[in-house]
């Protein structure tokens, strides 16, 4: 008789922890659903043709941010008295699309006189690298894209077109940087007042008396996906 009630007893406790189980695995799955697919794009990686929204940095040669759409980054530079242009939204794009104009413009906030928000060039071998860099990528990832450098990212200033904008050419020397506009046209200067032109940081490579030759490449750019739709 004991040993009968000792097996009654132990079904009951059996019992109990399958209703815990259940109720458990009752309360995940309401969680998940309550979440939709969305857990499940956090797991997936980015595929070309998704829609992606990224958090970007953009180095200079010295490997110095000065573009960026972190707060965290625009203040810790901005502590060290570093120029730094601070962008009003993330990047948002079609993984591995390239770009059929010559310049995609970003509106930055640049601290030059008094403080105001301009346009500034991502030129398109640069947003072409980060579209397809992207893709692999999950939610929350941080990747360094190496972004391409070629001849059309440098650019020669002669004295006229320097004396035109206001810039003193004997108190630049190599090495110096500058923020001057470029033009989707690769024919029209800074000093073309007909031209539409967007911000771009250069560093000068070259002085003589032809003029300055300043180079606006950029070796890299950190990426982070804050989110993305799949297609």
């Amino acid at each position: 008789m004991g040993e009968k009630k000792k097996k009654v007893a132990a079904q009951q406790t059996w019992k109990k922890v399958l209703f815990v189980i259940a109720a458990v695995l009752f309360v995940f799955v309401m969680v998940i659903s309550s979440m939709g697919t969305n857990w499940i794009t956090g797991l997936a990686p980015v595929k070309a043709g998704d829609t992606v929204v990224l958090d970007y940095t953009i180095y200079d040669a010295s490997g110095v941010p000065f573009l960026t759409t972190s707060q965290q980054v625009y203040k810790e530079q901005a502590a060290k008295g570093a120029g730094v242009l601070f962008a009003k939204q993330q990047l948002t794009l079609t993984a591995d699309q390239s770009l059929n104009q010559a310049i995609y413009p970003v509106t930055v906030y640049t601290p030059i006189n008094g403080g105001s928000w301009q346009d500034f060039a991502i030129y398109n071998p640069e947003y072409n690298a980060i579209s397809s860099g992207v893709v692999g990528m999950k939610t929350s990832e941080t990747k360094k894209i190496v972004l391409p450098t070629n001849n059309t990212m440098t650019t020669l200033f002669s004295p006229e077109d320097l004396e035109k904008v206001n810039v003193n050419m004997s108190a630049l020397d190599i090495g110096d940087t500058m923020l001057m506009g470029v033009s989707e046209n690769p024919n029209a200067s800074a000093a073309n007042s007909t031209a539409v032109s967007y911000l771009r940081l250069g560093e000068i490579s070259r002085k003589s008396d032809a003029g300055l030759v300043v180079d606006f490449g950029y070796p890299y750019a950190e990426i982070t996906l804050y989110k993305f739709t799949n297609q």
